[in-house]
């Protein structure tokens, strides 16, 4: 989207759509080319400040930005154009994290055996059923009154661990299997069970 810019810096997710409303000219503009990239290689990873180098010419320690000075940089020389009236970098500051960068996503389908709606979300292997359901939260508002359950070769209904991943609750992703195989993926994509368990949940 043209009004969203992510990026991803040493593992973490960062949005920078506040920064880029609040500072807009030519330092934004090394950030928004990079948009849905990965700019880990702007910093170092021991300091985690901006990568820097030796200017022979003046024999100063620089910013070392070849993709061009960027928000929060400090020009090259002195400047009364220059405004430091910020607590920290922006790479700096945990307000602009909205999660991590996951090392793959998998497709699950949430069945609703009260309602029998089905819906399919695309999650991260690294999540826990309680953070699926909070994005599943968007599909049903009342989710966390549902008990998630999962029918396979192993139990019939057994109750998964809402703490532990999927991978965790014995739900393998076998989309590689499936793909070497060339078959598509939708025949692959596991099923966990809502049954309604108590009071609806205050949504």
């Amino acid at each position: 989207r043209v009004d969203d810019c992510w990026v991803s810096l040493f593992g973490n997710v960062l949005d920078l759509t506040p920064l880029l409303d609040k500072n807009k000219g030519l330092l934004a503009q090394p950030i928004i080319g990079h948009a849905g990239q990965d700019i880990s290689q702007w910093f170092d990873a021991m300091t985690g400040d901006v990568k820097h180098y030796m200017d022979p010419a003046t024999e100063t320690r620089m910013p070392y930005t070849p993709m061009g000075r960027f928000i929060h940089v400090p020009p090259p020389t002195p400047s009364a154009e220059w405004e430091a009236d910020f607590v920290s970098p922006w790479w700096k500051d945990k307000a602009f994290v909205v999660g991590k960068l996951t090392a793959k996503t998998r497709l699950l389908t949430v069945k609703n055996m009260l309602t029998h709606q089905e819906h399919r979300i695309e999650v991260c292997t690294e999540e826990s059923l309680r953070e699926i359901q909070e994005r599943y939260l968007d599909f049903n508002a009342h989710a966390g009154s549902y008990t998630w359950k999962r029918t396979d070769s192993k139990e019939v209904g057994r109750v998964l661990d809402m703490d532990k991943t999927l991978k965790e609750n014995d739900i393998p992703d076998e989309s590689s299997k499936f793909d070497a195989l060339n078959i598509d993926e939708d025949f692959c994509v596991p099923t966990v069970h809502l049954y309604f368990a108590d009071d609806l949940t205050v949504a």
